[in-house]
């Protein structure tokens, strides 16, 4: 979901997820268990498995951030779902791949394929009210204050502690340490 903000980390991150879910995945079926499968249905369940969480990443990432990109979020979301579907079926049952398009199969597709029209419509209209919208991830956004320096007011007025905020435009005061603890390391701009 936030992969095209910052590649590098987020590629960092996705690699060093999908390491530990294949770790675990391995150690489950392979290691912890009394009947240990063949090479080919090895490397079968682990693709699977992580085609599986890459799914399960996509759509609960979509459903998560929808409001903050909802573009994105309308496509990852039916997409997630098709690929948890197929993954799933893969994964526990590979012998039986046809029931990927049998009657739960075509239910799932339909589904996606509502969805996708559906959020798709949804996410066009809240671009269209809003003019963009989210948060900023490190961004510098302006908001509903027309620069950068009315949207640090307008924040600091939205988080007062019931103190009247300094009405003075050239203020140098930061923010307090309790804000800098709050913000500090969220991944989240604001």
């Amino acid at each position: 979901m936030h992969h095209p903000l910052d590649p590098a980390r987020y590629t960092l991150i996705a690699v060093a997820g999908a390491a530990v879910f294949l770790f675990a995945t391995v150690l489950n079926e392979f290691v912890l268990t009394k009947r240990r499968p063949g090479a080919t249905r090895v490397l079968g369940i682990v693709t699977a498995s992580l085609a599986l969480s890459f799914g399960i990443g996509m759509l609960s990432g979509g459903l998560q951030h929808f409001e903050d990109f909802p573009e994105r979020a309308a496509m990852l979301i039916p997409f997630g779902l098709a690929l948890s579907w197929v993954a799933y079926v893969l994964r526990h049952e590979p012998a039986r791949w046809r029931s990927i398009v049998g009657p739960a199969g075509v239910l799932v597709l339909i589904t996606a394929a509502l969805a996708l029209v559906g959020l798709r419509g949804i996410a066009d209209g809240m671009a269209a009210e809003s003019g963009g919208g989210g948060h900023s991830h490190g961004e510098e956004t302006t908001g509903e204050a027309g620069t950068p320096e009315e949207a640090d007011q307008a924040h600091d007025a939205k988080t007062d502690s019931g103190t009247p905020a300094s009405k003075d435009p050239e203020r140098t005061a930061g923010p307090t340490e309790a804000e800098d603890a709050a913000h500090a390391d969220d991944g989240h701009g604001h």
